[in-house]
């Protein structure tokens, strides 16, 4: 009789359990199911503004429903084509119809979410190049354009030059058959030399040169590019030339530059008693700016040891014969031809041009020393200004936004 009751608890006991562990097990898989089935976030629409939700909204005879078994949305351009169910090893091939029609498309006007493209369509503006008239649009006169690149490398104190190609070369004779030399100034000793390229105004060089310079004196140096005509007798004639400036702004960052310059003529007159000056003037009506480049000097006398005087150029503009403002360009250590290449802008009125003028002055200067002057020009109306200083002041009026180059003659002046 014990024995029949402990069979009966014992049954009754493990029911319990089954029935316990099969509602705990129904609990884990409701919750596992759960995690994969996709619910709608709670606020969604409400998050989402009026303007927005009219923004994006497509025609309705652009929003279709989702085919079943496509786990995508179907562009607008594509609902209106037959779907093929594709099976393994099976391909389907379906006519491609037309662009979207204008109207399907939603038509967007201005909106704080700035210029919207409908997904599937391509911008061209992204596509677009910037244009290089550096190939086509040469100014009247030139003659010619050389192309190159720059790059100094730091550790190994070497300086790679890459010649390029030249474009439109003036020859003398029907034929244009050129080479170029390079020189690193202000050595006039040593110089490298490219191949010569036979009966085209247009060659393509694509050769490398190396300098071996060290990082103090590069700053101080100018890479000259000579572009010779070689005639059946084997002589050169020099078709012009390209002086280019290693300052520290230009080979910074230790990569390649290409650059293109346009030759100029190589000036065969003597230097004048206290040398002189090239430099441009130009001046912008709209933007009431006068600018001046200050490109280079020849036959400075300089009245020191060269190897411990520096020389730069001081530009003043002046108005009524009173200084205005003042700009320096930089130090070139030693050289009686030094190059600049520097541009300066001054804010000057249209109606302060008749009582304006500038003055360029070169000086040399020693360390611990009082900078002495060498020499100075004055360009100017005719209040300040005669013969070329005149002229060169004229021409840069009546050519407003063009660079107008000339030679000066530099003066000498007592100092006060």
């Amino acid at each position: 009789m014990v024995e029949q009751v402990a069979l009966v608890i014992g049954g009754i006991a493990g029911g319990l359990l089954l029935l316990l562990l099969i509602g705990v097990s129904c609990c884990l898989w409701k919750r596992l199911c759960a995690k994969f089935t996709y619910e709608e976030l709670p606020g969604t629409t409400a998050a989402c503004s009026p303007q927005r939700d009219k923004l994006f909204q497509l025609p309705a005879a652009a929003q279709t429903s989702r085919p079943l078994g496509v786990p995508f949305v179907v562009p607008p351009s594509l609902q209106s084509q037959d779907w093929v169910p594709l099976h393994s090893r099976e391909w389907a091939q379906v006519p491609q119809g037309p662009c979207p029609a204008p109207e399907l498309l939603p038509h967007i006007t201005g909106s704080n979410l700035g210029d919207v493209h409908v997904v599937g369509t391509i911008n061209p503006e992204l596509y677009k190049f910037p244009e290089d008239d550096s190939e086509t649009n040469f100014p009247e006169g030139c003659l010619g354009r050389l192309w190159f690149s720059v790059e100094y490398q730091q550790e190994a104190e070497r300086l790679l030059v890459g010649l390029i190609k030249a474009q439109r070369l003036q020859a003398p004779s029907e034929t244009c058959s050129p080479l170029v030399k390079l020189h690193l100034l202000p050595d006039e000793r040593r110089s490298l030399q490219s191949k010569t390229k036979r009966k085209t105004a247009n060659p393509q060089f694509d050769e490398h040169f190396i300098f071996q310079v060290s990082s103090k004196s590069i700053s101080q140096m100018v890479l000259r590019f000579s572009v010779f005509h070689v005639d059946r007798q084997r002589k050169h004639q020099l078709l012009g030339q390209v002086l280019f400036p290693l300052k520290n702004e230009t080979l910074a960052g230790d990569c390649q530059r290409i650059i293109w310059r346009d030759l100029e003529a190589e000036s065969l007159e003597p230097p004048s008693e206290f040398g002189d000056l090239h430099f441009c003037l130009s001046y912008n009506d709209c933007l009431s700016r006068l600018t001046v480049v200050v490109l280079r000097a020849k036959g400075l006398r300089l009245q020191e040891d060269r190897s411990f005087v520096s020389v730069f150029v001081k530009v003043s503009l002046m108005n009524h014969n009173k200084f205005v403002k003042c700009k320096r360009t930089s130090a070139v250590l030693g050289s009686a031809n030094p190059v600049y290449s520097e541009t300066f802008s001054f804010k000057a009125e249209r109606t302060e041009l008749d009582t304006a003028s500038l003055c360029l002055t070169v000086l040399q200067s020693t360390e611990g020393e009082k900078s002495h002057q060498l020499g100075r020009v004055v360009v100017g109306p005719y209040m300040y200004a005669r013969g070329k200083e005149l002229e060169h002041w004229n021409e840069m009026l009546s050519k407003p936004k063009e660079l107008v180059k000339c030679w000066h003659a530099l003066g000498h002046t007592t100092e006060s």
